[in-house]
């Protein structure tokens, strides 16, 4: 799922305003330690009472990223942790009873629903959104499609932290841009390299369901690299031209079912903007598309593909 679920830096308003419930996010003080292991506690508790007994194989770019905040263009020093699992080791048949165990775990926590849709839990590939009450963390359980015909799908588990200050960085520091998706200062990846190739492919087949055209490369857009203990992915950031907001949901809605008729996990998650970004996993080559609207009009397009051999259809 990806290597960057799959991430790539991805888009929850967990800095912004929470837009399902009105509410203003906490003020929650951790280090980047805490909230790794805050994020992994999150995780073990949903995982380590389920049977059949998965197997947890992490996924994802980088462990600690800028934070997506708000769509107000101020700097922001804030960063945020993110943890993806992919829950191996069992049949595909049982992709849909772990995520159903993971909510049930989780609200044995006494954690809650940040949107509960019957259809998406009630369905083959159930999908769950919550979060912590007195902490502020998001998750999610999503289930990939593998067999659609067979009902085999693969479980993911995300959690997300709030944002924080890194050590010795003002408090001052103002909300960032949610949709610029920006990885970190990345290094060049190779022309001939599978995942470069792959991470350009998708973004041109993105560019191709936009019909929006492509703005001139803004600062921290581009290609770049990204590492970290699960392994290597490229990271590609572009924007199209600005459009109306009309034209930019359309844009959206027809991406959203291109991705889901190609058979990527693909969900809508709420933004400051007013209109969900989205976020598409491929439930079997670890790559990661993201398109979120900026305040400018703009469509953001980040896509994440881990460097190796293998492709991705659709």
């Amino acid at each position: 799922m990806a290597a960057a679920l799959t991430a790539m830096t991805v888009l929850v308003a967990a800095c912004g305003a929470h837009e399902d419930s009105g509410e203003e996010p906490k003020q929650v003080t951790m280090d980047e330690q805490q909230a790794i292991d805050r994020a992994e506690e999150i995780i073990h508790q949903a995982v380590d009472g389920m049977s059949p007994k998965p197997t947890l194989e992490r996924t994802g770019p980088e462990t600690v990223g800028p934070c997506i905040a708000r769509d107000d263009h101020g700097p922001d020093d804030r960063r945020q942790v993110t943890l993806f699992y992919k829950l191996t080791g069992v049949p595909g048949s049982e992709a849909r009873n772990l995520v159903l165990q993971a909510r049930d775990a989780w609200l044995k926590q006494g954690y809650r629903f940040n949107s509960s849709d019957k259809k998406d839990m009630s369905g083959p590939y159930p999908w769950v959104s919550m979060r912590t009450d007195h902490d502020d963390f998001w998750m999610e359980g999503i289930t990939g499609v593998l067999d659609r015909a067979k009902g085999e799908g693969i479980a993911t588990l995300k959690v997300r932290s709030p944002c924080f200050l890194p050590a010795g960085k003002s408090s001052t520091a103002t909300a960032a841009d949610p949709a610029a998706l920006e990885a970190p200062q990345p290094e060049t990846p190779q022309p001939g390299d599978p995942g470069t190739r792959r991470a350009l492919d998708l973004s041109s087949r993105i560019y191709d369901v936009l019909r929006a055209g492509s703005a001139p490369t803004q600062p921290g857009e581009g290609l770049g690299i990204v590492r970290d203990g699960s392994g290597v992915s490229v990271h590609h950031t572009w924007s199209t031209r600005p459009m109306p907001e009309a034209g930019a949901v359309q844009a959206l809605a027809r991406a959203r079912a291109r991705l889901g008729d190609a058979g990527w996990a693909v969900r809508h998650v709420p933004m400051g903007v007013g209109v969900p970004a989205v976020i598409a996993i491929h439930p079997r080559e670890g790559a990661v598309v993201q398109l979120a609207l900026s305040a400018t009009g703009a469509v953001r397009v980040a896509v994440t593909t881990p460097v190796g051999p293998a492709s991705v259809d659709g």
